[in-house]
């Protein structure tokens, strides 16, 4: 064989090797949306916890495990995080990209930080915990080095949960039903263990606590209001709102995605 055919047939064969690695993540992506959509069929509807217009970079709507683990239940945990939908990959923050690589980024230059948090539902409030201290700037180095750790090292037998959660709200639903709201705003709960909470009070602020690469909402429900062993459950939204083609659209008991820009606003019931 001469040495043109030999080469030939290696770069035929690469070619072939590169499509099939694409192909197969293609059909893995629509058996894993396929699997998601398939898992939350039959979801726990509750109010959706923010106000105004924000991004889920990390949702049950898009992939089951949403964090890509089972632990803490996390499994349909939703991320939320505001956005500048005007930038290109809008960013989370005001400041450039240069910045937040090399110098960091004040928690005070995110869009989200600082923003109310809402109870999701009627309940009582089992777990109120506040006071853990929040980094002055994001780092990137510092908070992948942080995730890492959390990911591979963490014992819940061992460890401080607050080192994963940050400060964080759980309320009780019902019965085997419970809504955990994490990396809250230091000193920004506004609720105590026993307190009863209607669906739309305010119990904290945004925050950056715990093992969080930025500033946002994590948020879940469970079936027990220890998070270090409880299981995560499914978990819908009764109403919002998704910008498409240039509109907003009503959602009723919908699961976004993590390119669906939604919208939340005031009830009239709130606002009294």
């Amino acid at each position: 064989m001469s040495k043109k055919w030999i080469l030939k047939h290696k770069k035929i064969t690469v070619c072939i090797i590169v499509i099939a690695l694409i192909f197969s993540n293609y059909v893995k992506n629509l058996f894993d949306r396929r699997n998601a959509m398939l898992e939350m069929s039959n979801p726990i509807i509750v109010e959706f916890p923010l106000r105004g217009e924000w991004l889920s970079p990390n949702t049950p709507g898009t992939k089951v495990p949403s964090h890509g683990t089972n632990q803490l239940g996390t499994r349909y945990a939703y991320d939320f995080i505001q956005v500048n939908w005007n930038r290109i990959g809008n960013p989370a923050y005001r400041v450039g990209l240069m910045q937040y690589l090399f110098s960091g980024v004040k928690l005070s230059d995110y869009y989200c930080w600082g923003q109310e948090v809402y109870s999701p539902c009627d309940g009582i409030v089992v777990v109120a915990e506040d006071g853990y201290a929040e980094n002055a700037k994001t780092n990137l180095l510092g908070d992948m080095s942080n995730a890492y750790k959390n990911a591979h090292y963490f014992d819940p037998e061992k460890d401080d949960i607050q080192s994963v959660a940050g400060n964080y709200v759980i309320i009780k639903y019902s019965e085997n039903v419970y809504a955990a709201l994490c990396h809250l705003q230091t000193g920004s709960i506004q609720v105590s263990v026993g307190e009863n909470v209607a669906k739309g009070d305010v119990i904290g602020k945004v925050g950056h606590s715990g093992n969080s690469f930025a500033p946002h909402l994590h948020f879940q429900l469970m079936d027990s209001c220890d998070i270090a062993t409880a299981n995560g459950i499914p978990c819908a939204f009764e109403e919002y709102e998704v910008f498409q083609n240039g509109n907003w659209k009503k959602v009723v008991d919908g699961i976004p995605t993590n390119t669906d820009r939604i919208r939340f606003q005031q009830s009239d019931t709130e606002t009294e």
